[in-house]
């Protein structure tokens, strides 16, 4: 009698290792494909086809088998949306702050430099509920209720969440949100 690895596994408990390298091996180069048609970046659909990976095995206790190709696309495209928005967010901070055209020295470099790297560290401090909630509105320019709507929760939610992001930035980068 033959057993394939699904079969011979329950569809309950958590992921081997075994398993967890089939699906790798499975589907690793159809999920990088994916990404890089998404995003046009072959760098970001690397790294966010590995971090894809690093999430079904950290979430190996969860998973249900008949569904770990749907899971895969699915955290797969989540994850392209929050890189690809972390960076269009970055882009927009970057340009909303005024330097001086004629300003390229070495402290200006340094200062522009520093800003990205805070701007990512308070983008990522943000509670993630609060962020994913900022992220829809200002990048792409949903209303409360469709945010609502998307995220199954109150509009008054979607509220709370946005002005917790709001002040954090506010607090966190002396900005103007």
């Amino acid at each position: 009698m033959i057993f394939s690895l699904s079969s011979a596994s329950s569809n309950h408990g958590p992921l081997t290792q075994q398993e967890y390298k089939k699906y790798f091996d499975e589907y690793y180069e159809s999920i990088r494909s994916f990404l890089y048609f998404k995003t046009g970046n072959e760098g970001m659909a690397e790294d966010v086809a590995q971090d894809t990976f690093i999430k079904l095995w950290e979430n190996k206790h969860k998973i249900e088998r008949k569904t770990v190709k749907s899971y895969l696309y699915t955290i797969a495209g989540n994850l392209a949306i929050n890189q690809l928005k972390r960076q269009q967010l970055q882009y927009k901070f970057v340009n909303q702050v005024q330097f001086r055209q004629e300003d390229k020295s070495p402290e200006y470099l340094a200062e522009m430099k520093e800003f990205e790297e805070e701007l990512q560290r308070v983008i990522a401090a943000i509670p993630e509920g609060s962020r994913e909630v900022f992220l829809m509105n200002r990048l792409e320019d949903l209303k409360y209720r469709e945010i609502a709507e998307r995220l199954g929760i109150s509009v008054k939610a979607v509220e709370k969440r946005m002005s917790k992001a709001l002040q954090i930035l506010r607090d966190k980068l002396n900005i103007d949100v």
